[in-house]
């Protein structure tokens, strides 16, 4: 029943930030605080008959994890804000140094340290360690994954038939990490649409016509595009919203037209919060993708 609601929870939710992010390249961080909340809960409510030790582990990795989705940060004021860093990087700390501690001395299991806990601790650091390498660009794709661990920390039961191996790592590995390889796997269609693109419209070139295309000057406003070619003075990189990412294509095209440019390269800005949610179809349908194709050669 609850792992019914979980998923639920799961699908619906990023089929959402899905659309909003398909519309807008944005979505609400109230998305992710009501869901982290729900997937807080409902794991709690399933780790609870263990006993104190799998629910207070529990509470205290998503009470990290939820941490993520609030601007905590703001309650310091401009005079302690410098301090927020390093007040997450010790609460950080604290909480591996307790689940290691617990682990080493209660063990792993149902009624010790739950694979689940240590899959959600694992998704935290994971998603974080990608956003803070760049990996994932946008805050919106890391709190997607540590949701997820949080409503989804492990799914060893794909829908679709497994071999032996995979089946066996699939007990251990995070539901986020098979969610994100797939979701990796699936943005290969993205590349091979946009040279399929070029090629029927004459206006292939290796090696960038796999990652842009040319559109006329006057569509620059209303399309989600990095402009590449020609390149301007101002910095698509300082646009912190959408609007303001808007802006600076308004004033780009109003410029370029002045110059009498009629159609310029960009490079199409993906909604990556897609590519999660169908990585999540994925994950609940076949399980991790890149280890299936492994046991399939």
């Amino acid at each position: 029943m609850l792992l019914g609601v979980q998923l639920a929870l799961l699908v619906g939710g990023f089929g959402y930030a899905a659309y909003s992010d398909l519309c807008t390249r944005e979505v609400t961080d109230r998305l992710w605080q009501v869901l982290g909340i729900l997937g807080w809960v409902l794991g709690a409510a399933w780790l609870a008959p263990g006993g104190p030790l799998p629910l207070g582990l529990w509470l205290l990795v998503g009470g990290l994890t939820i941490q993520h989705m609030f601007p905590w940060d703001d309650l310091l004021g401009e005079r302690f804000e410098r301090y927020a860093d390093v007040i997450e990087g010790v609460a950080y700390a604290l909480v591996i140094l307790v689940v290691v501690v617990a682990a080493f001395h209660w063990g792993v299991g149902a009624s010790a340290v739950p694979l689940a806990v240590l899959a959600l601790l694992a998704t935290v650091l994971f998603a974080r360690g990608l956003f803070e390498l760049g990996v994932l660009y946008g805050g919106a794709d890391a709190k997607a994954l540590m949701i997820a661990g949080l409503l989804v920390p492990l799914f060893s039961t794909p829908l679709l038939p497994q071999s032996a191996s995979v089946a066996l790592l699939l007990t251990v590995l995070p539901f986020p990490v098979n969610l994100l390889v797939d979701a990796a796997v699936l943005s290969l269609v993205v590349p091979i649409g946009i040279a399929a693109r070029n090629v029927a419209r004459g206006e292939f070139r290796f090696p960038r016509g796999f990652s842009g295309y040319m559109i006329p000057v006057r569509e620059l406003p209303h399309r989600f595009v990095w402009l590449k070619d020609p390149l301007l003075a101002e910095e698509e990189d300082a646009a912190e919203t959408s609007e303001e990412d808007r802006e600076i294509r308004v004033r780009a095209a109003r410029d370029l037209e002045a110059k009498g440019v009629e159609r310029v390269w960009v490079t199409p800005q993906i909604p990556f919060v897609v590519l999660l949610a169908l990585g999540a179809i994925a994950a609940l349908l076949a399980g991790n993708l890149l280890l299936d194709l492994f046991a399939a050669v």
